[in-house]
């Protein structure tokens, strides 16, 4: 069925390459590929760009930075995104989808405030807080929405069954050329990645990621594996991670590996945005042992960068990978990661490179995405179709 054009504004709560801010930018371009009108709406503080080209029109929302005060940033990105839509024009849009929870607050006030009809939010996933105003912002960002979308049906799931919330799922894609075509950086000199053999981990240190539990195995690892590195790639974002953080450098010393270019262990925090994919083509394995993720679109990025897996067997991962395509860990035993992290490394961890994986690449695909997007768009526009105020 073919769709008339829409202008569909995105909002995501960032300029920093995180796994949402990624999931924006690619369905803006399959959506801009589609024949879409496309704005993105992004917080930037000091007019810093966003961190990857995009082919939509990009409007960047003046922010101030708060340093580790996440409650009063957080306030601050949704009143910059608010004014940010009302200075461009919220009713020139026939769609407004929010991809976080910032924005979709910002959203979700404006349509109290009677200023927009009402919008569209995708869930990633879900956090624990301690503040009672964060937990409050995540809840309303998607119970104000009309139309909720996940990236995989673990969330959906959720949604419908502890929350009471209709969610469809639309699926992640992955830009197979991007990491397969790119030709690797000379990274080495600037962090020292002289690893034999190289374990890979992106996202930065965080509890989520699972981080303490993957230095532990990666201790383990090293009594058969004594010149191996670990690289923790990336690690822009809002949530103040200091605390684990510290807890990951004591427990670093404690185990005796050092820190820093040259040493066992690499952090290069953020990163350039040519820099991942060639740092997953010079991987040997690629490691992903997050407690909580929405879809965790780094798997398939590395398996399209031809770097073999370990992923952590539970939900979402299980619902979308099998022992063909990566090598299974329990995330909560370091013992088992550290035999994951060993049988990748022993023939690729025996992944079908030559069948399985290209059958599972090829089931996600951002223009398969975007093309679920319209649909849904359009289902959305009719029930939202009232005069203001109704």
């Amino acid at each position: 069925m073919n769709h008339p054009r829409m202008r569909i504004a995105l909002f995501t709560h960032s300029v920093n390459p995180r796994g949402g801010v990624v999931h924006t930018l690619e369905l803006g371009r399959a959506l801009h590929e589609a024949g879409q009108d496309v704005t993105i709406f992004a917080p930037s503080v000091g007019g810093a760009p966003m961190f990857r080209a995009s082919p939509c029109r990009v409007v960047l929302a003046p922010a101030t930075a708060h340093g580790n005060d996440t409650v009063t940033t957080v306030q601050t990105r949704i009143d910059a995104l608010k004014a940010a839509l009302l200075k461009e024009g919220a009713a020139a849009f026939d769609v407004l989808h929010a991809q976080d929870g910032i924005s979709g607050n910002a959203l979700a006030e404006l349509r109290e405030a009677g200023k927009i009809r009402g919008f569209v939010r995708t869930v990633h996933h879900l956090d624990a807080f301690d503040d009672s105003r964060l937990s409050a912002w995540q809840r309303r960002a998607y119970a104000d929405a009309d139309t909720v979308l996940c990236v995989s049906d673990t969330w959906t799931r959720k949604l419908r069954g502890e929350f009471g919330i209709a969610a469809s799922t639309v699926n992640n894609g992955v830009d197979i050329e991007r990491f397969r075509s790119v030709e690797a950086a000379d990274l080495g000199n600037g962090f020292g990645l002289n690893g034999e053999p190289m374990v890979l981990a992106v996202g930065g240190i965080e509890q989520r990621k699972n981080t303490l539990q993957l230095l532990e195995a990666f201790a383990l690892m090293r009594q058969t594996h004594a010149k191996a590195q670990l690289v923790i790639a990336g690690g822009a974002s809002l949530l103040d991670h200091e605390a684990y953080t510290q807890r990951f450098v004591a427990r670093a010393m404690q185990l005796g590996l050092r820190i820093g270019k040259c040493e066992p262990v690499v952090v290069t925090g953020p990163l350039e945005d040519a820099a991942i994919p060639a740092l997953m083509q010079r991987a040997d394995v690629v490691s992903m042992m997050s407690l909580r993720e929405g879809f965790g679109l780094v798997v398939l990025e590395a398996l399209a960068a031809g770097a073999p897996v370990v992923v952590s067997q539970i939900e979402p991962f299980t619902g979308y990978l099998d022992e063909r395509v990566c090598c299974w860990a329990q995330p909560d035993d370091a013992a088992s990661i550290a035999d994951g992290l060993r049988r990748a490394l022993h023939d690729r961890g025996g992944i079908d490179f030559e069948h399985a994986v290209p059958e599972l690449l090829a089931r996600f695909s951002w223009r398969e995405s975007a093309r679920r997007h319209i649909a849904l768009y359009a289902d959305h526009r009719q029930c939202i179709m009232r005069p203001l105020g109704a």
